[in-house]
């Protein structure tokens, strides 16, 4: 679906400043899959999310790579090369984003109908939408995420729920039927409830509409439950990819193993919690060779001074081959300390 190929995206912090918040991504998106990028807050997710739909704020510019996509026609295009027009066509028709915090998501002085009927209209291919085909589709979609059209479509952002609103998000994400679906952190901010009823309701949408999910989390669990690949960021790098099984069981960056170290599990014993020391690296002063030897247990002086890339670790077909950027992942295990606690 999506070949992304030496991608680095740069914020412009000064006249003739900036600064490298991703650096070097390459990664395969193909159909049907749930692929979800996990990493501290600042690691460069959202960013990579926002640049795959060219959707970067103004500060922001791609200073390299390709974005090769497959379009509904067959036909294949690079995202960084199209025009104004058709990117604006591929918006919402060919790939969709739901941002960050439905709080501030929506117009608040538009209603939930206006959102709707604003997205269909912009974005549709050439067809003609009426008021009544915008109220038919827009309710066909907001009940497929069980909320009711009639309370929903009049209402302004305010006067509904936070769960209501990313579901209402959502819904709009995929009334084009796009054939990818970017979620930034879709459960933030949301009652343990809600969280299970939005992930509950993903999986019924990617059965019922067969879209491809980049998912952007840092909460495991989440990722875990609905991912089927995993890539880990750090300091605006891809530093470990493979499947969820990989990832969660068999992680061989130190780095992804200290997230899952840091997170209690939810059945079983509980194991002593371990917070990875030290802070992320500064994006205006990277440390040289791998940028997380400076809060490694494992490092050396060849890792102080020396680039690492991504290394093969079980090459597997459609992307879910495992890989990770560390010269020691062959003594990288998940161990969990017993906790002391009684």
């Amino acid at each position: 679906m999506l070949s992304v190929r030496d991608l680095s995206i740069a914020y412009r912090t000064g006249r003739k400043e900036s600064v490298d918040a991703v650096t070097g991504v390459n990664l395969d998106l193909y159909e049907g899959q749930s692929l979800a990028l996990v990493g501290e807050s600042g690691c460069g997710k959202t960013t990579l999310g926002l640049g795959l739909l060219r959707l970067l704020p103004g500060l922001g510019e791609i200073t390299s790579g390709s974005l090769v996509y497959r379009l509904k026609d067959g036909t294949r295009a690079d995202l960084l090369k199209l025009k104004p027009e058709p990117l604006r066509r591929f918006r919402w028709n060919e790939a969709a984003m739901v941002f960050q915090g439905a709080m501030n998501a929506f117009n608040p002085v538009a209603r939930i109908f206006d959102h709707f009927a604003d997205t269909l209209r912009d974005h549709s291919d050439g067809k003609r939408w009426t008021k009544k085909a915008v109220e038919a589709r827009a309710g066909e979609l907001l009940e497929t995420v069980r909320l009711d059209p009639d309370r929903v479509l009049p209402s302004y952002p305010h006067e509904l729920s936070g769960g209501m609103k990313q579901r209402a998000l959502i819904a709009l994400a995929i009334a084009l039927d796009p054939q990818v679906l970017v979620l930034d952190e879709p459960t933030t901010a949301l009652d343990l409830l809600t969280q299970r009823q939005i992930v509950q309701q993903l999986h019924e949408l990617r059965r019922k509409f067969g879209f491809t999910m980049v998912f952007i989390t840092h909460d495991l669990g989440l990722a875990a439950e609905l991912a089927d690949r995993v890539a880990t960021m750090y300091a605006g790098r891809i530093i470990e990819t493979g499947s969820a099984r990989d990832i969660f069981h068999e992680p061989k960056h130190p780095y992804t193993a200290g997230l899952i170290n840091a997170v209690m599990p939810v059945k079983g014993d509980r194991p002593a919690l371990e917070s990875i020391p030290g802070y992320p690296p500064s994006l205006k002063a990277m440390p040289p060779g791998c940028p997380f030897h400076p809060r490694c247990a494992f490092a050396t002086a060849e890792c102080r001074t020396a680039p690492v890339g991504l290394d093969v670790l079980t090459e597997r077909p459609q992307g879910m081959t495992h890989s990770a950027a560390c010269l020691h992942h062959d003594r990288i295990t998940l161990t969990r300390k017993e906790s002391s606690n009684v």
